[in-house]
Formats: C-alpha cells, structure tokens, sequence
C-alpha cells in the first residue's frame, strides 16, 4: 500500500501517563504499527490525564463521560473489576458506550479511518459493531484477552457478544483454549493472534541467573489471581526453605489488606513482602533479582480466568523459573517439565511441592528458566505478534480500502 492508511483502536484499559502502572500491551501493539498506519486510540479518560497527545507516536483521544472525579469506570483493575467493586458505576456505562463512540466517529470522518479495532468483546465490540452500521469505516476487528469470555455470562450478555462475534470481520484470541470458546460463534476470520512482550530490549537477563534466590508474585490481587492459594502453599514450607527464598508480591487490589492479613494468620509475614503497584518500568529490574516466578492463577466465582498470563512470559524473558497453575490458556505458555512446572489449580499442597521441587533443585530451575526464555522468544516476542496483526490489518484493508 502506498499510501499511509489510518486506523482506529477502541480500548478500555491504556497506560493513562508516561510510567503507569496499568498494563500496556495494547499501546505496544499500537506503537509498533505506526511504521505502516496513522494510530488512533480512543481511550477513557482518567483525571489528571490528557484529553490527546501523541504517546510513542500514537495520537490518544481520551473521552470523557462524567465529570473527572466521577470518572472511575475504567483502570484500576480493569471495568469487570470496578463493576464488582461498586455495582453502581453500572449506571454510567450508556454515558461511557455514547461518548467512546462520538468520539470515535469524530476522529473516523476526519481522518477517513476505514478499520476499527476493538480490544475486548464488550463493551468495545459493541462499540465497534455500531460505528461499523452508523460509520464510514465498515472493516471492524475485536480481539478478546479473556475476561471477556469467561467473566461476561448471562442469557442477555451472551446473546450481545454472540451478535459482535458474528458481524465482526475478524476475531482475534490470545490462546488456543479461548478459541476453542468462541470459535461456533465466530462468522468470519478467527485467528490465536496473542499479545507480545518485548524479549530483546525490555525483559531480558539482567545478570548470572544462578546466583538468584526468592520467589515473585506480580499481578493484581484479586480473586482469579489465586493469592491466598499462593501463601496457603507457601506456608507448607519449612522455615528454612522460607528463609532461603523469601516471597515477594508486586501488584494491588481489593484483596491486598486481606492477603496481608492472612500471611500474618499463617505466620509467614516475615518472608512476605508486598511491594503494591510499580510502574511497568521497574519490573524486569524486579523479575531479574528473583529466582522463581509463581503464576497461581485460578477459576474466579465469576467464571473470569486467565486468557493467557503476559507475566508468565515476562517472567520467562527475564531468566525466571516459572510454576504456574494448570489452566488451560496457560498451558499455551508453560509446557510442564519443559520450560517451567504447573500445578494442579487452587491445591496449596501441589503448589507447595512444586515450590519446594525448584527451590532444592538449582540444576532443574537453571534448565527450566534456559529452555524457558528460548521458548518463549520463539512465540511471544513482539516482532512475532505485530506481524500477525499487520498481516490481518492488511487483509480486512483490502477488503474496506481508504475512504
């Protein structure tokens, strides 16, 4: 294509100032694509953020939908999140689905965007779904990263992403077991097209990986996180294990001040450490003084699970060994023996069998992390993902060219 094309992406969740702590992966994906196309993303707004500005090359347009103070949908947690935290910010979704889409048509007809690319099913889907009737851009991507399709049941809610599914071009998944979820709703395109990380410059080894000691935590502390499974499993050591590898977490949520007090009821707050929320800056500094990564995620009451776990890749990156839970999306991650352990869900005794196995067995965890990090380069480095989402961002231009 000669011509530069211009694109715009529908998102829930974006870093809301330079050094954040939300995650960032669907601005990574943005500012990679800039080499071919015009970015143009349309966030929520947060206050103290900026309406625009140009981040990395990408133009961000932050809608507002109430005034700022009242602006708390969206970040700090994601909106399934906020929603389960405070049930009455339900009352602000019409004002949030109405105002991400003036703001989007606007930037559509000025600058005569053709594709639109909805990260999550709901809402941006829908979102995307009706810019694409009441729009000139008619080629419309969504790409669900999980919580969306575990998290959202419900006869209504089924039908609606059932409805999005099928009038969108393409459907991306980041793993193998969400396509498997979808893939008889889908009517056009569906590809397992996940995130990446960026293996080469960001999560890398630091230093001699053998000299490490202590296990990390990161992630948000809610329920599908599985936390209190972690320091369940962690209390099964024996005080000298513990001692050896002290537990580190790095995240925040609704369950810190509960997590907290369970490690002082198992007697373990000694060697638990909560660090709270860093920016994501600051983490691979982080995994690099660790030996082990614990990813102890497990099924939410809600249904919500994992969709694929980036940090176990950047745990990977950074010459961690990995135990994780035996979920299925992460099992198109960790391959047990190979590149890391998993451990039957929600059992701190397996847990603990896997800690203790790799905490006495330098030999095994040196290997894993190896095999671990080469792996992971071969799958889930950014050069890998964005070319997957330049080919379909090329394929639906195609099909929709420039207006």
């Amino acid at each position: 294509m000669s011509a530069r094309l211009s694109v715009v992406v529908l998102t829930s969740t974006y870093p809301r100032w330079e050094k954040d702590t939300e995650p960032a992966f669907v601005h990574e994906l943005s500012k990679r694509l800039t080499n071919e196309y015009d970015v143009h993303v349309i966030a929520p707004h947060f206050r103290a953020a900026r309406v625009f500005e140009v981040l990395d090359g990408v133009s961000v347009h932050r809608f507002r939908y109430c005034i700022p103070s009242m602006e708390r949908l969206a970040y700090e947690g994601g909106m399934l999140s906020r929603l389960k935290e405070s049930p009455w910010q339900a009352l602000m979704l019409p004002l949030f689905l109405s105002s991400q889409f003036i703001c989007a048509l606007r930037v559509i007809i000025k600058y005569r965007v053709s594709l639109v690319h909805a990260h999550w099913v709901v809402p941006q889907g829908l979102v995307g779904w009706l810019l694409r009737i009441f729009s000139p851009a008619k080629a419309l991507l969504v790409t669900s990263h999980g919580g969306d399709v575990y998290g959202l049941r419900g006869g209504l809610l089924s039908r609606i992403k059932r409805a999005i599914y099928r009038r969108a071009n393409a459907v991306t998944v980041v793993s193998e077991a969400m396509r498997q979820q979808v893939e008889a709703q889908v009517a056009g395109t569906l590809e397992v097209a996940p995130m990446g990380v960026d293996l080469r410059h960001r999560f890398v080894v630091l230093d001699d990986a053998s000299g490490r000691q202590g296990l990390v935590f990161v992630g948000r502390l809610v329920e599908k996180k599985g936390v209190d499974v972690l320091l369940r499993a962690y209390a099964r050591l024996s005080p000298e294990m513990r001692s050896q590898a002290p537990l580190t977490l790095v995240g925040d949520g609704p369950l810190r001040a509960g997590l907290e007090a369970l490690a002082a009821e198992l007697g373990i707050e000694a060697q638990t450490q909560f660090l709270g929320a860093l920016a994501n800056d600051r983490l691979p500094a982080i995994l690099n003084r660790h030996a082990i990564a614990v990813v102890p995620s497990v099924v939410a009451s809600s249904g919500d699970q994992e969709g694929l776990g980036l940090v176990t890749i950047e745990a990977m990156g950074c010459g961690c060994a990995v135990i994780a839970s035996d979920l299925p999306a992460i099992r198109d991650v960790v391959e047990h023996g190979e590149n890391g352990l998993l451990a039957e869900v929600g059992n701190p005794v397996a847990l603990a069998e896997a800690l203790e196995r790799l905490v006495s067995d330098d030999s095994l965890r040196l290997s894993l992390a190896a095999r671990g990090r080469e792996l992971a380069l071969e799958r889930f480095d950014w050069s890998i993902a964005t070319g997957r989402y330049r080919k379909l961002y090329e394929a639906l231009l195609e099909h929709h060219p420039a207006l």
